[in-house]
């Protein structure tokens, strides 16, 4: 039988760490928040080799005495609270202390402060858990750590990094979300040597935008400030119609702590729900302000996720604040004289029924057999296609009616033209054989540092599908040449979108064909450029087409292709 022991100090720290501090962008995450907790308005961020070999801060906060140095390296040691009710009024970033000790248990650790009124300062080096000297050191006020080394003591930990330009993305990511929490606290930030960022104190949160995340990231955001009892809402918000690929352009803070939280984001996608097509996400950067007493920061190691007294209330107050600036904005967007349109309704009125008026003239139904292709792909589908199908014409725009000896047929013409398509560059890809153009201005692309280094990583496999882009100055792109069936103006978005499917692991490089096959899936709904309307000889060639294909009954993305309403449907519908 087992013996229960109670582990070792340095092992207890280690485990500890495993949670706190999985990547080098948790380290910095906790470093950061102490400088901030310690009231300075100057941080410096400095990391080499991803984090791995070197992670440094420096900040001019408050600093500490030789003794609380000394005891900020034992575990659960903190200024920050005394008791369990202190979680209710909490107003700082850390409050275990646990991750002092946590990084100094996986690394070489060396902590340099001095705190105002004191000659000298204290220096302590740790290295994996064991401390190797303690002595007197000149520097300003202030706290310097420097991280080396890290997950040396703890080899396994390191195998289940990403590659250097991943980590180090989540590292330049994770900087820039504390800078836009506290825009009064001049932010720097290097790597390797080079400067990633220098931000001074900014006014208000657009400056640090634009400042830290670039020009193109703060065009076309309305400002935010919505309140009502004892909750706030302020930050910038995306207009109508601006929508991202995934959720990673979902910035959320409470009480200025950047956090996941399924209820902001929920509440978010809720109010973007009429003003963004499926699947496309908002872009945000929403700040809540609430009484510590009404939010948990205390379910997640990290203190990332958060939980609210109570969600539906938080959900609804976020819905109304969204909502109201979205449209206060399209009122005033309208033209002058004209009643803007509710939000979702902004698009504009699909296109009046086109078919026949008073009796159709002859037409001759259309025979499948026509297409030489057709017969093996139609065997595919629950019945054959019947010979007596005849055009009735376009409706709403996208779909083209056909009477049939069992009823009606509407055919969805975009989903028809992404499975034609969809078949058709998956082709192209697995043969190789992908029509470039070239183009006479390069399109520009920036992006986050964590989508940046997911790009450059598989630029080779984007290469191979048609697309020629360099790398143009950090986080930068250029666009130098298109695959034919893409348009230069979708080119910025395909780009987003495919950089979002290779972060969500739907494209992996261990499967090159399923890899190909989401490709080809994203580029058919780009690839396809639908007519404000089709006629009889178009709609029928489309339907040949269709019925070529391995799977005519449905789009790439799953929608069915065509829908049959039945002479029996419409006697009920009709009360025959």
């Amino acid at each position: 039988m087992a013996t229960v022991r109670i582990l070792p100090e340095r092992v207890a720290n280690q485990i500890a760490a495993g949670e706190v501090i999985e990547r080098p962008a948790a380290a910095v995450k906790e470093l950061v928040e102490n400088a901030l907790d310690a009231g300075a308005t100057r941080i410096t961020v400095e990391f080499a080799h991803a984090g791995r070999s070197l992670i440094r801060v420096d900040d001019n906060g408050s600093g500490m005495a030789p003794e609380d140095a000394r005891l900020a390296l034992e575990r659960h040691a903190t200024s920050k609270i005394s008791d369990t009710a202190d979680l209710d009024r909490l107003s700082s970033f850390g409050f275990r202390g646990e991750a002092l000790p946590s990084i100094a248990s996986v690394s070489r650790f060396t902590l340099q402060t001095r705190e105002a009124g004191r000659d000298s300062g204290t220096e302590i080096v740790v290295n994996a858990g064991r401390v190797i000297h303690e002595k007197a050191c000149g520097r300003p006020v202030g706290t310097r750590i420097e991280v080396e080394r890290l997950f040396e003591p703890v080899p396994a930990r390191r195998k289940f990094l990403k590659s250097d330009r991943t980590e180090a993305g989540h590292i330049v990511n994770c900087v820039r979300l504390y800078a836009l929490a506290c825009p009064r606290t001049a932010f720097a930030l290097y790597e390797d040597g080079r400067e990633i960022f220098r931000s001074p104190e900014c006014p208000g949160l657009a400056d640090r935008v634009a400042e830290i995340f670039g020009g193109q990231a703060a065009e076309g955001l309305l400002a935010l400030d919505y309140a009502e009892s004892g909750l706030r809402l302020t930050g910038l918000i995306g207009r109508p119609g601006t929508g991202r690929p995934t959720r990673h352009d979902m910035v959320v803070f409470v009480n200025s702590r950047p956090v996941d939280s399924r209820t902001l984001n929920g509440a978010l996608m809720e109010s973007y729900r009429e003003s963004l097509p499926q699947g496309r996400f908002p872009v945000a950067f929403a700040f809540l302000e609430c009484s510590p007493a009404e939010v948990d920061v205390n379910v997640h190691p990290a203190k990332r996720e958060v939980r609210f007294r109570s969600e539906a209330i938080v959900r609804g107050f976020v819905i109304r604040a969204v909502l109201s600036r979205l449209r206060e904005w399209a009122a005033q967007a309208a033209p002058a004289g004209v009643a803007s349109a509710p939000i979702g309704l902004a698009a504009p009125l699909p296109a009046p029924f086109q078919g026949w008026v008073g009796e159709p003239a002859p037409r001759a139904p259309w025979d499948p057999a026509a297409s030489a292709t057709s017969a093996p792909a139609a065997a595919e589908v629950p019945r054959q296609i019947a010979h007596d199908w005849r055009f009735v014409g376009t409706a709403l725009g996208g779909y083209a009616v056909f009477e049939s000896a069992q009823g009606l047929v509407l055919l969805d013409r975009r989903a028809a033209h992404e499975r034609v398509w969809y078949e058709r560059l998956r082709s192209q890809f697995r043969a190789g054989e992908v029509p470039v153009q070239r183009l006479l201005l390069p399109v520009s692309v920036e992006l986050n540092p964590v989508a940046s280094a997911v790009l450059t990583d598989h630029l080779a496999f984007v290469r191979g599908h048609g697309m020629e882009i360099a790398e143009f100055g950090r986080n930068f792109f250029r666009i130098e040449a298109l695959p034919a069936w893409m348009e230069p103006g979708d080119a910025e978005a395909f780009i987003r979108d495919l950089v979002g499917a290779l972060r969500e692991g739907r494209m992996p490089a261990a499967d090159t064909d399923l890899a190909r096959d989401e490709f080809a899936r994203l580029a058919a709904a780009k690839a396809v450029r639908l007519p404000p309307a089709a006629g009889e000889a178009e709609s029928f060639a489309l339907l040949r087409e269709l019925f070529a294909t391995s799977s005519p009954i449905a789009s790439p993305s799953g929608r069915p292709t065509y829908v049959e309403i039945g002479h029996g449907e419409l006697a009920r519908r009709f009360q025959i």
